[in-house]
């Protein structure tokens, strides 16, 4: 049976007149079980097995290399996928098809056993490469294989491709990507280098997954393995951070800060007049830290006040529980502290911006943009800590001084490194406690 703790981490007094309340709340579940066990929760969680696609780019562009390895990966993913999850594999180019279980298979997706791993290896063995790339065809087709599953309620795809989606406008791979959020989660991966990094972000984002990098294509492999192997040990079924504000109170936001920042804010869904829902995917064995704020009516020095309750849900059972408090007071000595989690987690959200707008920049031509952004994004991953960050932004930029964020645009810097930036710009290191 699982279990989930929370905790809030906060600085709950405010000066006279002040209104807003921050707060870091980390929960934790352990005991989550593999993707697919009923009860997973000990709240009534319940469902048959859980269900993966792989979608494989066969476009054009994958001839040769690529295409072999991402085969080969796909062989690998087979392989971790466990017994009686329902699965299928998605061969995409400009258009989609479903390449196991074959087309004209009765059932869209079949359980998984030995007799289904091998004929699914064979039919992965015969893919080949051809055409454009449109992603809106892939994810689609995707979503009606998933809705052939009612009853499953862990649903994840992983989506390889090496292209930018060239065979299609982006905005129909936008309401795309629309139009299948909330039906399932998906990692996005792209291999080499001409892939367009704010399109997977899109799908990953919306999808709440990740986006990576492979560098070479016989990295592929690996990165499948780990990303099935994390999917298939995720045992408890997607599940709400809901979040009560007083009346009279609003919700300013609400991040996931740890281990990716990802902005939810505008994915609520009201619970109650009070209370609104925010998604937050399946559970494995792991912590995760929010940044949540809200915004209350000022009261006399003094006063205490509950500004928000967050919980995590799942099922509708309420499984962990925290509250965030408001006391005003005209203290300086308690006002004037910044609770360091706070503190820590803001600068790792703006250090995501940074890298994210001066990468933008650079390649927009603006280099002066491009230099003050990056020069910001160096000095806050030293502020918060984050040696990887720095370590990649040196790879992009010239520090002259990291105290002061003072750097210029390396002239030789690859594709491949900005990529690299780009794609691990929401990883977030977390406080020391």
């Amino acid at each position: 049976m699982a279990v989930f703790t929370a905790e809030v981490f906060q600085n709950e007094y405010l000066a006279p007149g002040t209104t807003d309340v921050h707060a870091i709340v980390t929960l934790a579940c352990t005991g989550a079980g593999g993707a697919g066990s009923t009860a997973a929760a000990g709240a009534g969680a319940s469902g048959e097995a859980a269900a993966e696609i792989v979608m494989v780019d066969t476009s054009g562009s994958m001839t040769g290399a690529s295409l072999a390895a991402a085969k080969h990966a796909a062989t690998v993913a087979l392989d971790q996928i466990v017994d009686g999850t329902w699965f299928a594999i998605v061969g995409g180019s400009h258009v989609a098809q479903r390449t196991f279980p074959y087309p004209n298979a009765t059932m869209a997706m079949v359980p998984m056993e030995p007799g289904a791993r091998e004929a699914a290896k064979q039919a992965v063995s015969l893919m080949s490469a051809s055409g454009g790339t449109a992603m809106s065809t892939w994810l689609v087709l995707a979503a009606q294989l998933f809705d052939t599953l009612p009853d499953v309620r862990q649903k994840h795809a992983i989506l390889l491709t090496d292209g930018k989606n060239e065979s299609e406008p982006r905005e129909r791979l936008s309401r795309a990507v629309e139009s299948v959020t909330g039906r399932y989660q998906c990692d996005a991966r792209g291999v080499g280098a001409r892939w367009q990094v704010d399109e997977l972000r899109e799908i990953a984002t919306a999808l709440l997954g990740t986006v990576g990098l492979i560098a070479t294509p016989d990295e592929i492999a690996a990165d499948f393995e780990r990303i099935l192997a994390r999917s298939m040990a995720r045992g408890v079924p997607p599940a709400d951070l809901r979040v009560w504000v007083p009346a009279g109170g609003e919700v300013l936001f609400v991040r996931q800060v740890s281990p990716t920042v990802e902005d939810l804010t505008h994915r609520r869904t009201p619970v109650n007049p009070l209370t609104g829902a925010y998604p937050t995917g399946a559970w494995g064995d792991e912590s995760r830290d929010y940044h949540v704020a809200v915004r209350v009516p000022t009261r006399s020095v003094g006063t205490e006040q509950l500004a928000a309750r967050v919980q995590l849900a799942v099922d509708d059972v309420v499984v962990a529980s925290g509250l965030v408090k408001a006391t005003w007071s005209d203290d300086d000595g308690l006002t004037a502290r910044i609770n360091r989690e706070v503190a820590h987690y803001t600068g790792q959200a703006e250090l995501a911006s940074a890298i994210q707008d001066g990468l933008a920049a650079k390649a927009a031509g603006d280099v002066a943009t491009a230099t003050t952004r990056l020069g910001r994004a160096v000095l806050l991953a030293k502020e918060t800590g984050n040696a990887e960050a720095t370590t990649r932004l040196r790879r992009v930029v010239e520090i002259d001084d990291e105290d002061t964020g003072t750097v210029r645009l390396r002239r030789d810097a690859a594709r491949l490194d900005e990529m690299a930036l780009d794609t691990a710009s929401t990883k977030t290191t977390r406080v020391r406690r």
